[in-house]
């Protein structure tokens, strides 16, 4: 399996590949042992290919989960900028 703190990336005609072995009948297990694919992985791709005809994440989001990602960047970059005015702020008080 791969390490977790460096994920493998798949071309996206690899995972189609992959799908139409599934879709054709190819035992998941014999997919995930032949190619080392987890299983949650391979769910993924035929859920993904499935539902939106990709496997992208991006493309298999729900309205709410992608405003929720929009949210946090902008949170994260409102955070960032708080942090700037604090220190600005620090080297003004000073003169």
């Amino acid at each position: 399996m791969a390490d977790p703190k460096h994920p493998r990336h798949y071309e996206e005609s690899f995972k189609r590949q992959i799908v139409q072995l599934y879709e054709n009948g190819k035992p998941a297990r014999e997919i995930k042992a032949e190619y080392d694919i987890s299983h949650s992985t391979l769910h993924r791709w035929v859920q993904g290919i499935r539902n939106s005809g990709s496997t992208k994440a991006a493309d298999n989001r729900t309205p709410e989960q992608n405003e929720l990602i929009e949210l946090r960047k902008r949170n994260r970059q409102l955070e960032m900028e708080v942090d700037v005015l604090k220190q600005a702020a620090l080297i003004f008080a000073r003169k």
